[in-house]
């Protein structure tokens, strides 16, 4: 996990989210890591690692793929047990967060276990939790420990918390302005590949 918040550099990653049973359910094919430097002092100290994509390619599990119709900035944090995706949209950021294990680094692909609910912040401040019948489903077949149970119920109130307390993660300013930084450069890497 290390090597996730050691490389400062902006680099292409593959995102890759499992089930808890270990298969695959998402794969988001082109995506940008945020240097350091574009950060505030208040996600560094968190060891936040920002990662941008743009109209990426995106795998389901059944082999299908689609494009993301919307950029978006997501924030991984180290053992935490969820994440974070601000999708851009023209009438502002709404941040789509999943509950999901801390993530893993292993080269350039970032993975993590995504745990079904789903909490939704809309650009008016709303909330909304989602999935919560597909988490109660997934409990059961995939038989849940109650530690994991535990981590995943602190995670959707410890998320909502930061939600209602504005944390600087779901400040809509600040990631409109970690995407513009990045936008011009993920042209000029695709470009170069």
């Amino acid at each position: 996990m290390e090597e996730l918040f050691l490389n400062q550099t902006s680099q292409l990653l593959v995102i890759k989210s499992f089930k808890h049973d270990g298969k695959l359910h998402r794969l988001w094919k082109e995506n940008w890591r945020v240097p350091s430097h574009v950060l505030e002092q208040e996600l560094l100290e968190l060891d936040v690692v920002a990662i941008v994509n743009d109209h990426t390619p995106i795998q389901e599990s059944d082999g299908t793929v689609w494009i993301s119709k919307v950029p978006s900035v997501s924030y991984f944090l180290p053992n935490k047990w969820f994440n974070i995706v601000g999708l851009i949209e023209e009438n502002g950021v709404r941040y789509y967060c999943n509950i999901a294990s801390p993530p893993y680094q292993y080269g350039n692909t970032l993975t993590y276990i995504d745990y079904d609910l789903d909490v939704v912040r809309y650009p008016s401040g709303r909330m909304e939790v989602m999935d919560r019948d597909e988490y109660r489903e997934h409990r059961e077949k995939y038989r849940y420990s109650a530690q994991v149970v535990h981590r995943i119920e602190h995670a959707l109130s410890a998320l909502i918390g930061m939600m209602e307390r504005n944390h600087l993660l779901f400040n809509q300013v600040k990631t409109r302005e970690i995407y513009e930084y990045m936008k011009p450069r993920i042209v000029r890497e695709v470009e170069d590949n």
